[in-house]
C-alpha cells in the first residue's frame, strides 16, 4: 500500500458514518445503488453549513446518503432531489424518515433530469449536487451553472472517476468526458472551483457573481 492509499484509508475512516448514513448505506449496498464515501457525505454536509445554504439541489438521489450528508449540518436548508427510478426515491424517502429530516425540508421529483432542469428557476439555487449518470455529466454542469444563484456551489462527487482520470491510458467516455470537465472548469472566467481527492474525487466550483 502506497502512503496516498493509507492516507484515504485513514481519511474515510477517521470519518466513518453517523448511524442515519450508515442505515442509508446499507440499503444502498443491498439494492446496488453506489453512493458517496463516508468522507465524502462528511464534506458535502461542512459544505452546506459553511456556505449557508437555503434551497439545495440533488441531481441523482439514489437512495439518499448524500442528501442526508448534505442536511445533517445544517437544519436551515430544504432540498429538492430528482432522480429517474422512483425504486430509490421510495428508498430515499424511508431513509430520510429514518434520519429523523423533516418530510416539509424535502422534495422529491421522479423523472429524466435531462427533461426536468430546463423547467427549474434560474440563479435559485445555494448548492447543487450532481451524482446522476456520467454520461449527462457535461449537460447537468452546463444546467446547474444556470440555476445556481451566483457565489453558490455546484458539487460533483466522482470527479476523478474511479481513478481513470489521472490515468493516461483510460480513454473511455465517462474518463475523457470528467477531463474535459476539469480541463473547461479550470480556465473557465466564470467560476473558480477546487478538486479534492476525497472519496473518488469531489470537485467543487463556485459560481463567481461578477455583476
Amino acid at each position: 500500500m502506497t502512503n496516498h492509499e493509507r492516507n484515504w484509508q485513514y481519511v474515510e475512516q477517521f470519518h466513518g458514518d453517523h448511524e442515519a448514513i450508515e442505515r442509508a448505506r446499507r440499503v444502498a449496498l443491498e439494492m446496488g445503488v453506489e453512493s458517496v464515501s463516508a468522507a465524502t457525505a462528511a464534506e458535502l454536509g461542512l459544505l452546506s453549513q459553511l456556505s449557508r445554504a437555503r434551497q439545495i439541489l440533488e441531481i441523482g438521489t439514489g437512495v439518499g446518503v448524500s442528501a442526508i450528508g448534505l442536511l445533517s449540518q445544517n437544519e436551515e436548508a430544504d432540498l429538492t432531489t430528482i432522480d429517474i427510478e422512483s425504486e430509490h426515491i421510495r428508498a430515499a424517502k424511508e431513509n430520510f424518515e429514518a434520519a429523523g429530516i423533516n418530510p416539509a425540508r424535502i422534495r422529491t421529483i421522479p423523472g429524466d433530469a435531462l427533461q426536468v432542469l430546463p423547467r427549474m428557476n434560474l440563479n435559485s439555487y445555494d448548492v447543487v449536487l450532481i451524482d446522476a449518470d456520467p454520461l449527462n455529466m457535461l449537460e447537468y454542469v452546463e444546467h446547474a451553472l444556470k440555476i445556481t444563484r451566483p457565489g453558490g456551489l455546484i458539487v460533483v462527487p466522482h470527479a476523478l472517476w474511479q481513478g481513470k482520470v489521472a490515468d493516461p491510458v483510460a480513454r473511455d467516455a465517462i474518463t475523457t468526458d470528467f477531463r474535459t470537465l476539469l480541463q473547461e472548469i479550470a480556465t473557465s472566467e466564470v467560476v473558480s472551483s477546487v478538486l479534492s481527492p476525497v472519496g473518488d474525487g469531489l470537485l467543487t466550483i463556485t459560481k463567481l457573481d461578477l455583476a
